[in-house]
């Protein structure tokens, strides 16, 4: 198979029949019950540390101004000077219109900036507005760009619609990263997961991420499964790394470190960096700091 591309002429077979989810959903259980088992033996100094360098600490409030934006950035500004010894978060995830506000703010050299676009968080509008507001993003400051798979499109089996919104975002972005949210708490089972990641990675995504946090269902162990053995397929067959970022619901270090459980075991160590694995928080960034340093921090 060629290197960098899974693309057939008919990309719904391609993706339908010719590339079917090698796990049932009772393999896809009984792995998810054994990361969770699994994390509760992480809980080592290194790896709270390396979970939380990975952090896209992330607001996306309807009630973010750009003063709490910037007071929220200068925290991490602040977080080299008062915490010695441990890596700063990996970036700040905000709406688009407020990149412009960490870009002006932000001091904190190893941190980029993420925004949502392309009609977050339900991927409901046209693909030139989603396209723009992308470009826009990285205009005004955006190193990073998450997007929201079209639902509407993929769940008519309209795959073909699919690549061509993402693969038109990714190259409206330039040389900023892609990150594809599958909103994987609504699709109804492994083998739609896995397809789902397959045509996200298939049209250019450097991360798929598992959920927006507006959802009833946010990010999930067995999601999380099926999508980092996608990624471990794509590695097979292109010899491309790309990232996994679960997100939306993860609030103690419990739960992180059974997404770090995952990825060691299903992708390996050298996914767990924040080149290559994020965890997208608002609030997981206090109790991993509480964690590490042995007494309640709320610096964030």
């Amino acid at each position: 198979m060629p290197t960098g591309t899974l693309r057939t002429k008919n990309l719904n077979d391609h993706i339908m029949k010719f590339i079917p989810c090698p796990l049932r959903q009772e393999e896809v259980s009984r792995l998810s019950a054994h990361y969770r088992a699994a994390a509760s033996t992480m809980k080592t100094s290194s790896l709270l540390k390396t979970a939380f360098s990975c952090i896209d600490l992330t607001t996306l409030n309807a009630t973010d101004t750009s003063s709490f934006v910037a007071a929220f950035t200068a925290r991490v500004n602040s977080f080299d000077r008062e915490f010695k010894g441990i890596d700063n978060v990996a970036a700040i995830c905000v709406f688009p219109h407020m990149a412009q506000v960490v870009r002006e703010t932000l001091a904190a050299g190893e941190v980029n900036i993420a925004a949502v676009a392309g009609g977050f968080p339900h991927s409901m509008t046209f693909q030139q507005v989603k396209t723009e507001e992308a470009r826009l993003a990285v205009l005004h400051g955006a190193d990073e760009v998450d997007i929201v798979l079209p639902l509407w499109a993929f769940l008519e089996g309209d795959f073909r619609y699919c690549l061509d919104e993402m693969t038109a975002i990714k190259k409206a972005i330039g040389d900023a990263h892609l990150k594809v949210i599958l909103e994987s708490g609504i699709l109804a089972d492994p083998e739609q997961i896995w397809q789902a990641s397959l045509l996200a990675l298939d049209a250019g995504a450097d991360f798929i991420k598992t959920s927006t946090g507006k959802a009833a269902v946010s990010a999930t162990p067995e999601a999380a499964v099926v999508m980092c053995s996608a990624l471990h397929y794509w590695y097979e067959q292109t010899g491309e790394k790309r990232g996994f970022k679960p997100a939306g619901g993860i609030v103690q270090t419990e739960d992180a470190l059974v997404y770090m459980a995952v990825v060691l075991d299903l992708l390996g160590e050298e996914w767990l960096n924040k080149q290559l694995f994020r965890i997208g928080a608002s609030r997981l960034a206090n109790h991993l700091l509480s964690d590490i340093l042995g007494k309640p921090v709320v610096h964030f």
